[in-house]
């Protein structure tokens, strides 16, 4: 088992450093190949007027699309001395639904966690969400200030038992078995269809002992309480189950999966 293919979303933004240096990690360290994706989302193209015309001008058409042949000659030529095997693909349309088709057949999408409430970070809240939702692949989402992605250390799997959290463990196995540690983190005490044990017992027969945690809420969010946990046991990424419920409840209401992707320190392998 391994990330051999590893789909990086290769845009310039304030994220894209991070999520590249994590990419080429993964990359390294399972012996794969980069993918690297640009999307020009239509909207660069389009401009309006006050009577709700739009158009697009060519020289609009021709500096968007100079910018972006720059960012990938820049890239492209940084790549060629990482050795690491990679290719390059562009194309125009939504960054989220591109992701999604180009994903079919990838290990690992990796993109980056929003991290604030900025307009680039709404951006890349709207990418995370429409990927997570409908990839089939799981998410390396990292922080914008991290720098790499460290597959050898500890890591966290939050655990509630849910489809979602089951199937974030089985698509990440590759990850858990290179870790360190594996601990098995559950926010909530209670009964489960599928307690921490079961998860414990799946993780033993492919020779990985975890270790299990109660993790008390306080009266704080799941995030909140997940991020504790990450901290006190030196996590270096979390796994966790994304949308256990609908993207709508959670922007109305909040949740832990957006939660996470905008307070987690650490990086965060998600799967829907």
């Amino acid at each position: 088992m391994a990330m051999k293919s590893v789909l990086l979303y290769a845009n310039q933004d304030p994220g894209l450093e991070s999520r590249l240096q994590a990419a080429l990690d993964v990359a390294r360290q399972f012996g794969g190949h980069l993918t690297c994706l640009q999307v020009t989302p239509y909207d660069a193209f389009i401009m309006g007027d006050p009577f709700g015309g739009v158009y697009a001008l060519p020289t609009v058409i021709e500096q968007v699309q100079k910018t972006a042949s720059e960012h990938r000659d820049s890239i492209e030529a940084r790549l060629s001395g990482e050795g690491v095997a990679w290719d390059w693909l562009s194309f125009d349309g939504a960054p989220g639904q591109i992701i999604v088709d180009r994903a079919r057949l990838c290990d690992l999408i990796v993109l980056s966690q929003p991290g604030g409430e900025s307009a680039p970070a709404q951006v890349a809240q709207a990418i995370a969400a429409d990927v997570l939702v409908h990839a089939r692949s799981p998410v390396l989402a990292v922080p914008p200030s991290g720098r790499g992605f460290d597959a050898l250390g500890a890591a966290m799997l939050a655990w509630d038992g849910s489809l979602e959290a089951s199937h974030a463990l089985r698509l990440t196995m590759p990850m858990l078995l290179k870790a360190s540690a594996v601990h098995v983190v559950t926010v909530t005490a209670g009964q489960r269809e599928f307690p921490a044990t079961d998860a414990a017992r799946y993780l033993s027969r492919h020779g990985i002992e975890a270790e299990l945690h109660e993790w008390s809420g306080d009266g704080r969010s799941t995030a909140d309480a997940l991020i504790d946990a990450a901290a006190s046991l030196s996590a270096a990424f979390a796994v966790m189950g994304a949308y256990g419920h609908t993207r709508l409840r959670e922007a109305v209401l909040g949740g832990a999966t957006r939660d996470m992707l905008h307070e987690s320190k650490v990086p965060l392998i998600l799967a829907h």
